[in-house]
């Protein structure tokens, strides 16, 4: 077994080193220990196919390919300031051609509301990408308010600060969070899942305009009170005030809050790959094959298992939505999460690991009629 200092290591090297969010990173360590690449030695000279299969996508492999032949070839430890970026998780405004543009970019799978396929379906997942979901699904009723790119961002920092939470308390992680130690001071926050999210308001943002999109933060008049919670709101970002703490530049942003033009965010995009790449079919559930399964064939598994996941939340909170208020609903969400997360091992032996999900378990918690 792996001791916590191993672990701790190889997470800092994903999230720091490689530019990861903490959830993803957290997600994927157990799948590098039985790939035994435990260092960022062993990960360079790993290829690509190898990580293609830990991580997804291709994009997020290479990500971490160049991050530990860097390392490697440096000869620093993971999470050096030398090897820090002052530019992780932002969006910047010339890669969006427009709101429209944006929020097309980031449509998931419809969800499916077939009930008799939801009732047969088992997916194979662990417990980050299934809060993620939860929240996503969550947030359309609670926050309908929030294009999908918000709800993203917005749910995507829940998994984060969970994620966090749970490394504190099984000693991965030590020490006060940023939040704690005061780098979201001012900013407005908002309540979802039992988390505290520290937002930006994106002023004047539509996403059915084809327009650039202008990011800022609220008034100085405003910016000292909280959100009132699940109300009416102009879009949101979620702030990623860890990224902030560890930024070259935080220094200057922590002692001028109204500078937002580089604040780091919990990016949209990051949230999407995440859920399409986390979602699939029991390693025993088709029939034994010589025919080896495509990596194409395995995404279109995983988009689907998601658009029958998503189908399963929809009916669960369209059940619940017109009789409790949103503050009770958001309330209830985690409750039912913990009902039919995955079983895993306790402490840190259970950091990571899949199981399975019967989406039978979640129509089962509709308000009966």
């Amino acid at each position: 077994m792996s001791s916590p200092a191993e672990i701790q290591a190889l997470l800092r090297f994903l999230s720091q080193d490689a530019k990861m969010p903490l959830a993803t990173a957290m997600s994927r360590v157990k799948d590098l220990k039985k790939a035994e690449l435990n260092t960022p030695a062993q990960i360079a000279a790993s290829d690509i196919e190898q990580l293609k299969l830990i991580f997804g996508e291709e994009p997020i492999a290479k990500q971490v390919l160049n991050a530990a032949k860097r390392i490697t070839k440096r000869g620093s430890a993971p999470g050096s300031a030398k090897c820090r970026s002052s530019k992780r998780n932002t969006i910047k405004p010339e890669n969006v051609t427009s709101p429209a543009a944006l929020e097309e970019s980031l449509a998931l799978p419809n969800p499916i509301t077939d009930e008799v396929e939801i009732m047969q379906t088992t997916v194979f997942t662990n417990r980050a990408p299934l809060v993620l979901a939860f929240t996503v699904a969550l947030l359309k009723h609670t926050m309908p308010e929030q294009p999908l790119s918000s709800r993203l961002s917005l749910a995507q920092a829940v998994v984060s600060l969970n994620s966090r939470s749970k490394a504190v308390s099984l000693g991965l992680e030590s020490g006060k969070s940023a939040d704690e130690e005061g780098w979201g001071a001012g900013r407005p926050t908002i309540k979802i899942m039992g988390r505290e999210i520290r937002t930006m308001r994106r002023w004047g943002y539509d996403p059915r305009e084809h327009v650039p999109e202008q990011s800022e933060d609220v008034s100085a008049a405003a910016s000292t009170k909280d959100i009132a919670p699940l109300s009416n709101l102009p879009a949101l970002w979620a702030l990623d005030l860890e990224a902030l703490k560890k930024s070259s530049t935080s220094e200057t942003l922590k002692a001028d809050p109204g500078f937002d033009r580089n604040m780091p965010i919990y990016t949209p995009q990051s949230a999407r790959a995440y859920l399409l790449k986390s979602f699939d079919a029991p390693p025993n559930a088709s029939p034994t094959t010589k025919k080896r399964v495509t990596f194409k064939t395995q995404l279109a598994v995983k988009e689907h298992n998601l658009g029958l996941l998503l189908g399963a939340l929809d009916l669960l909170f369209q059940s619940w939505a017109p009789s409790v208020d949103k503050p009770e609903l958001d309330l209830m969400a985690w409750n039912w999460y913990v009902k039919v997360r995955p079983e895993v091992d306790s402490g840190v032996a259970g950091w990571g690991s899949k199981g399975n999900v019967k989406l039978s378990d979640i129509l089962q918690l509709r308000k009966q009629v």
